[in-house]
């Protein structure tokens, strides 16, 4: 019987024979040569010939493959946040818990990647069957989410397009937006957020916002406003008057959350206008 090894994944194995440099797992081709190494180090103590283990393969940085029995953190296949640990000429290898990092090539970077910064990657083998990854996963998530318009839910952000919003994998499964109209932060590449679903639309992706329903956010932007009066010697350093772009950069909302905003205040009488400006009561 042929059993095919599974690189990648885990596989159970029987331990063929012993060396001093730890046991060789029988991968059964009828050829010893195809026998894995489990090194010494791995090998749980009280373990004999025959018996099986449950082992990871992949390939050693000779191209060799190797056994561990320890868990990495991403198989062939998944979709996972993994930290960068370290640049080479070739590209970035990723921590995914093992001795070996999992390799992402420059090829496979579709924005720049930061070492001790996490990213969402999907899981491959290569064309010389070699564990790597890429920051290309839109193809690899779904639209088929159970949720619905107000539900909250987690992501991870992998593309920024500034003309349409910032992409999200909910869940690492499925297919989210924050739209341009919604995107008052500075989000990057492999930000973790919180988010409410806006609405589902009829391919089933998922338009997302990071701000709260407007009633509450009006009094989050309230008293932002407060705040920033309160640092400016009491009077709001743009005017009602100010441009969308202004508005923006200084306070992350949109010119009609700003006006919202400053009408509570008004009408609570916590600021006044006066000769233009908007000023602490």
């Amino acid at each position: 019987m042929i059993i095919i090894i599974r690189i990648g994944e885990f596989n159970k194995l029987r331990i063929n024979n012993f060396t001093s440099i730890g046991a060789y797992l029988d991968a059964e081709t009828s050829n010893r040569s195809d026998n894995i190494l489990l090194p010494r180090k791995q090998l749980p103590s009280d373990v004999q010939i025959g018996d099986y283990l449950k082992v990871f393969i992949y390939k050693d940085s000779e191209d060799r493959l190797i056994a561990t029995i320890r868990e990495p953190l991403a198989k062939v296949g998944d979709l996972v946040c993994l930290k960068a640990s370290a640049k080479t000429t070739l590209g970035t290898f990723m921590d995914f818990g093992l001795e070996r990092g999992l390799f992402l090539p420059f090829s496979e970077q579709k924005y720049l990647i930061e070492v001790g910064r996490s990213y969402l990657v999907y899981v491959y083998l290569d064309k010389s069957l070699r564990l790597c990854c890429t920051t290309d996963v839109y193809k690899y998530l779904k639209t088929d989410s159970p949720y619905q318009k107000g539900d909250m839910v987690a992501g991870t952000v992998y593309q920024i397009r500034r003309e349409i919003g910032a992409f999200v994998a909910v869940d690492h499964t499925y297919k989210g937006l924050i739209p341009r109209s919604e995107l008052y932060q500075n989000l990057r590449n492999g930000d973790q957020i919180r988010a409410r679903v806006l609405r589902v639309r009829e391919d089933g992706k998922l338009d997302l916002s990071i701000r709260e329903p407007a009633h509450k956010q009006m009094d989050i932007d309230a008293e932002t406003l407060l705040q920033d009066m309160k640092n400016n010697l009491g009077c709001l350093p743009l005017t009602e008057d100010a441009g969308p772009k202004e508005i923006e950069v200084r306070y992350q909302m949109s010119k009609a959350a700003f006006k919202r905003a400053v009408g509570a205040l008004l009408k609570a009488k916590k600021i006044i206008k006066e000769d233009g400006r908007l000023k602490l009561v």
